[in-house]
């Protein structure tokens, strides 16, 4: 109550409130206390789920981004202290614990508090500690002695669970518990809260389900079209009903009429594709505006990259003298500890010039040390401007006062996908700073592809439904049966919110197979032709097609093999050109980079002045020299004016034309000398379907009941696995697990099931399989490194082709490996399963050179399968992931006692240079 009501209110009122705050304050002391501490007033969801955690029971807290959930938290954190109990404060990404861990060292003072990730440990006894999921996991498989005392576990960002790769931890935290702890779950707004509550209330009891909708600071939507922005909608009725502002839909049809009249000339690529404004013209309006600091999401890191340079180029500047001044000032200290020479392979300078004038990219290949700094410039309100990934979505604490979303298309390493309501949610959430700004603003760029109306429903639909990822893993089930017994576990397993949800999905399903069913029947009788069995016919024209297919697939291979050896041949002031892709045209090869890495990958300068590695992949012929020209023994190809020099050359060079060699077979020419082919094309023209006048149409419908049926399978095959399929997987995962002697007939954890039970990995099998038959007993330091980098790379993309790695021990180890992943694959099939990943050989080389102690350039210069340099970030990310299958490896219960120092070796030999400064995030 303000100062002017008490002087409005009448001695009766003020006499009321008082009694009634006294009353609360006897109610619910706690929360009193709590809140007594705060410099600000709680909302009112926040009052609800404090109070019931003081009422003892769980709470569900499903809130918008920004709208102050880990409040919640932080009161368990004060109940535990208050009890004289503990507290753990569990968060999915290290640089969340680290922000969590200074936070509450702030407020309780570093000896209350401590910190548990995969890189430190600190005061790990202290009553509260903030901890990734996985270390509290870890923790409940070994009994540890620290869960005594435990009353509170937070499990702050708990929609993680849907995560495919770790969302199942999660689950296992929630399941695996004491009952006595109280958990608290705080979630983004989930459009399933209340299966997900069901589901709590069964595993933990009483769970509080707190779910608000409402926004701290309110958000407005717009479009931005070419250099007019648009409201979405004309308020806040219109936004539920998903009505869009008819000036909006005027203007983009007027807008639609002037692309299709203009053709090319509208501001589109050289291809014709409309590419909308300059992203400098889109910083300048939201200055303009008032709208920065904002977040550009830009779903590609180059093109973040692309944006800065794009920015820089325009002469853009958002900072003051005083502001660049401190920004240098923070830089420097930031980045002290970096080497020189380190710097310059990073980009240092030209990062630097970004963020003196405001302008930084953020995504994950960049240095973690880097892109820190890029946050807490932001964060000061320095760094104006920042071009995104949607990474950047996920956890840090990095609000702004607008959001741009540039496209609502993204690739999620398979293909390219328009944005769900929820990822829409989760990236506008951004917009808009508690206590500083009025209200957040959501801006997306328009396209003529991109109707207002598709926008409106994203941003107006709240269906962002939690699904689990969990499945059982062979690490899992040695520490279950381990620890509660076969029977006991498969019991755990059913009550996982996997099961429950799979439950309730059966009976959808089943209605969509029958559903699916009529229509083929329909379709079949579409297909029905007079002169024969059509389905016969159509049966033989599908195995044609995949006949050809594979044919063509070998005929790439070859001319792949053929276009590898010629890239051999190559020397230093070779001209090439480089057939397709975007660096098509003229290049001289600077350095042949054939040292020994079996694949070649070429230094080259392209004619537009690009200096970069270039592989096979870019060639689908051999290559010819049809050219030489001297490269100066000190060139540079970092240096801008060294490449303008190099490249004039170009065109001063006198071609010879290239030597007509003896081409392969074209695909066409293999096809037509294919026995098997021969014989179905011949089986399809005798058949008599293949003399019916309406034969194409028939194929048509043919070919819609073979994609229907085969998606008809796959349900089918969906409703007979959901059935009780967790506890099923589980007892194929104990059968292999028996018969490869990790689990006794008994159905006891063996000495080798215990070794299993510590390895926390993907590939959990295949390490164990690696340490019990002896596969890394004779490898020095960096060979360990390179043989383990294989069990936990995965490419970004698939490569066609399999890497080099370093000859002699290494390709031992490497080819032992695989031979226990194809025998182990074999013993999967057999069972069922398909748990392991085939190893990735594409970081071998760089983190056997890293280990050797190369420099940062040659090794970031050797990762197979990449078109130039690996990103600094994705290096320091994999090789951290190296580091901790190492630590693993040195603490192994069971593994070889060389094996062991061997490991601790590596650690050493790797953490040097960007691994020494880089604490990932």
């Amino acid at each position: 109550m303000s100062g002017n009501e008490d002087i409005e209110a009448s001695p009766a009122d003020r006499y009321q409130a008082a009694r009634e705050r006294a009353q609360k304050a006897a109610a619910q002391p706690a929360l009193t206390e709590f809140v007594d501490e705060l410099e600000f007033e709680l909302d009112p969801f926040q009052i609800d789920a404090c109070a019931a955690l003081e009422r003892g029971t769980g709470v569900l807290v499903c809130a918008p981004t920004g709208a102050g959930k880990t409040v919640v938290g932080e009161f368990a954190v004060h109940l535990a202290l208050r009890q004289g109990r503990k507290c753990f404060y569990t968060t999915p990404i290290k640089a969340l614990s680290n922000q969590k861990y200074n936070d509450l060292v702030q407020r309780y003072g570093a000896e209350r508090v401590g910190l548990l990730t995969g890189d430190n440990a600190i005061n790990g006894d202290a009553p509260v500690v903030v901890m990734t999921t996985e270390v509290l996991r870890n923790m409940l498989y070994a009994g540890s002695a620290t869960l005594q005392g435990l009353s509170y576990v937070v499990m702050d960002e708990v929609h993680y669970l849907a995560d495919r790769f770790r969302g199942a931890v999660w689950e296992e935290v929630i399941i695996h518990l004491p009952e006595s702890v109280t958990l608290v779950s705080l979630s983004a707004t989930v459009s399933n809260a209340e299966e997900f509550a069901d589901w709590l209330v069964t595993v933990r009891g009483e769970t509080t389900v707190v779910v608000s909708e409402h926004r701290p600071v309110p958000l407005w939507q717009h479009m931005l079209i070419g250099k007019r922005m648009f409201d979405l909608f004309h308020d806040a009725e219109a936004a539920q009903k998903h009505d869009v502002h008819p000036e909006l839909l005027r203007y983009h049809r007027e807008m639609l009429r002037r692309v299709e009249m203009a053709g090319g000339d509208l501001r589109r690529g050289k291809r014709g594709r409309w590419t909308g404004p300059y992203r400098q013209e889109i910083v300048e309006r939201l200055d303009r505006e008032g709208l920065l600091p904002a977040i550009l999401f830009i779903f590609s890191r180059a093109a973040c990259d692309a944006a800065v340079q794009q920015c820089l180029g325009a002469g853009l500047r958002l900072t003051g003298p005083d502001e660049r001044a401190e920004i240098r000032t923070i830089v420097e200290e930031r980045t002290k500890h970096i080497p020189s020479e380190d710097l310059q392979v990073l980009g240092y300078w030209e990062w630097l010039d970004g963020l003196e004038r405001g302008l930084a990219a953020h995504h994950a290949g960049m240095l973690p040390a880097f892109k820190e700094v890029v946050e807490e410039l932001f964060v000061r309100g320095l760094v104006k401007a920042v071009f995104a990934t949607e990474t950047l979505a996920l956890g840090i604490n990095m609000p702004a006062r607008c959001v741009v979303l540039e496209r609502l298309v993204k690739f999620n390493g398979e293909a390219h996908v328009d944005l769900t309501p929820g990822e829409y949610t989760q990236l506008t959430g951004r917009a808009g700073r508690r206590g500083i700004d009025v209200e957040g603003h959501a801006v997306v760029v328009w396209a003529p592809e991109l109707d207002p109306r598709h926008v409106a429903g994203l941003a107006s639909t709240r269906t962002y439904p939690l699904k689990s990822s969990f499945r059982p893993s062979y690490n899992m089930a040695v520490n279950l049966v381990g620890s509660v017994g076969s029977a006991a576990a498969r019991e755990l397993l059913e009550s996982s919110f996997a099961q429950f949800q799979a439950d309730r999905s059966v009976v959808g399903l089943a209605r969509q197979v029958q559903r699916n069913t009529e229509t083929m029947a329909t379709y079949a009788g579409e297909m029905a032709c007079h002169l024969g069995d059509f389905e016969q016919y159509f049966s033989i024209r599908v195995a044609i097609a995949e006949r050809e297919k594979a044919i063509a697939r070998q005929g790439v291979q070859q001319r792949r093999a053929a276009a590898l050896e010629s890239l051999e041949r190559l020397r230093a002031g070779d001209v090439i050109r480089v057939p397709a892709g975007r660096r098509s045209g003229l290049a001289i090869v600077i350095d042949p980079g054939t040292g020994g890495f079996g694949e070649p990958r070429p230094l080259v300068l392209t004619e537009d002045r690009w200096a970069g590695r270039i592989s096979g992949a870019d060639f689908t012929q051999p290559v010819e020299a049809i050219g030489r020209v001297r490269v100066p023994r000190q060139f540079n190809y970092r240096s801008a004016q060294d490449r303008r020099d190099l490249a004039a050359q170009l065109r001063r060079v006198e071609f010879d034309p290239p030597e007509r060699g003896p081409r392969g077979r074209s695909r066409n020419a293999a096809a037509a000398d294919d026995h098997e082919l021969d014989t179905l094309r011949a089986s399809l023209k005798r058949h008599p379907c293949h003399r019916c006048p309406d034969r194409e149409e028939h194929a048509r419908w043919a070919e819609r009941r073979h994609r229907l049926d085969r998606d008809t399978e796959g349900l089918r095959g969906k409703v007979a696995s959901r059935t009780g399929s967790l506890a099923r997987t589980f007892d194929r995962v104990c059968g292999l697990l028996t018969d490869r002697g990790y689990l006794s007939e008994a159905g006891t954890v063996t000495d080798a099931g215990r070794m299993l039970a510590r390895i926390w990995s993907e590939t959990d099998l295949l390490i164990a399989e690696c340490l019990r038959r002896g596969v890394w007993d004779n490898l020095g330091p960096a060979e360990l490194a390179a043989a383990a980098s294989a069990l936990v790379y995965e490419a970004r993309r698939e490569a066609e082709d399999r890497a080099s790695v370093p000859r002699g021990e290494v390709t031992d180890a490497i080819d032992a490996t695989l031979q226990l992943w194809a025998d182990l694959r074999d013993d999967e099939d057999s069972h069922g399963l398909q748990l392991t990943r085939e190893p990735d050989l594409g970081f071998v080389w760089p983190v056997y050179r890293w280990a050797r102690g190369e420099s940062l350039t040659k090794v970031l210069g050797s990762v197979h399968g990449l078109e130039g340099d690996m990103p600094a970030g994705d290096f320091v990310r994999w090789s951290r992931q190296v580091l901790d299958l190492l630590g693993q490896l040195a603490e192994a219960t069971g593994a070889p006692d060389g094996v062991r120092r061997t490991a601790r070796q590596a650690m050493t030999a790797i953490t040097r240079g960007v691994l020494a400064y880089s604490v990932l995030g």
